[in-house]
């Protein structure tokens, strides 16, 4: 296999063919990092989708995504973009109109259904109205939130949350508390050193003055350098003896040499201490419950006259 993954069709004609299918629709085609993009007219949106779904050569037949784009300086503040997908050709594209707070965008769940859940996350969170839609409710927020997150200037603080109470077993509303914009960052550099006393660096002592430089003494001549060795004569004896050799290395051999242990053996109950040698062997206990009479005597019988 020469793709680990399906190849995707090229780009080459789609915008010819869009051109062609929509005419007036088509406000802008653009071709971006391999990627199409085309602006239609806000107003005949379901009318270019329908083109771009039958029209042979596009046949995109799948809506997967419908996302918003926020543009405060302009005045029509917000992109509404669709991602199509042609399974026929295995090619995707973009479609994109403009519009502002008040302009609805007609809704295109006549052609796709799907569309009406991605059509209520783009209102949630940008405000944007889409006309025909039938449910165009909040769908990530809560029913009673203000505002809609996703816009560039939605504020930070002012606003309530919503979340469960657990003292008062109930959903309940309170104030957005932003305690991350009052916190202190310390960005210096471990290894620099901080600026500040770090908590316990207090209790360590402190370190010890360094010694005040001696006063400079007077001038002192330095020792003379010592003589060089004197190598001994060749074929003098050396003035280490054997014996000497022989006691400096003693104690290194005694170290080194294992000590020899006797290994355990449990030849007989001498050496082990673990009862007899066989259950037999010696005087058996006395039972307690068992009372023995002394043997008595025989006695000599006396001969018979």
């Amino acid at each position: 296999m020469r793709a680990p993954a399906p190849r995707y069709l090229a780009n080459d004609g789609v915008i010819d063919t869009a051109t062609a299918a929509l005419g007036a629709m088509l406000l802008e085609a653009t071709d971006l990092v391999g990627e199409i993009s085309l602006t239609v007219d806000r107003e005949r949106l379901v009318e270019a989708m329908v083109a771009l779904r039958d029209t042979p050569g596009l046949e995109f037949q799948q809506c997967m995504e419908i996302a918003g784009v926020d543009y405060p300086s302009r005045p029509d503040r917000f992109d509404v973009v669709y991602c199509l997908l042609s399974l026929t050709r295995n090619h995707r594209i973009r479609v994109r109109v403009i519009t502002d707070e008040v302009k609805p965008v007609p809704s295109v769940t006549s052609l796709w259904p799907n569309a009406g859940w991605l059509e209520r996350e783009v209102y949630d969170m940008y405000g944007v109205l889409f006309s025909a839609n039938p449910d165009l409710r909040r769908i990530l927020t809560d029913y009673g939130f203000r505002g809609h997150p996703q816009r560039k200037d939605f504020p930070l603080s002012g606003y309530v949350e919503l979340r469960y109470s657990e003292e008062a077993k109930r959903v309940v509303y309170q104030p957005v508390s932003l305690a991350q914009d009052f916190r202190n960052f310390d960005f210096m550099s471990p290894w620099e050193g901080a600026a500040y006393v770090l908590p316990g660096d207090e209790k360590a002592a402190a370190p010890p003055a360094p010694p005040a430089p001696a006063a400079p003494a007077a001038a002192v001549a330095p020792p003379p350098p010592a003589p060089p060795p004197v190598p001994e004569a060749k074929g003098a004896p050396s003035p280490v003896t054997a014996d000497d050799l022989h006691k400096a290395d003693a104690p290194a051999a005694e170290a080194k040499t294992p000590r020899v242990r006797k290994p355990k053996t449990t030849d007989g109950t001498a050496d082990s201490g673990a009862g007899k040698p066989t259950p037999d062997a010696g005087a058996k206990p006395a039972d307690p419950d068992v009372v023995k009479k002394p043997r008595r005597s025989a006695k000599p019988k006396s001969d018979e006259s």
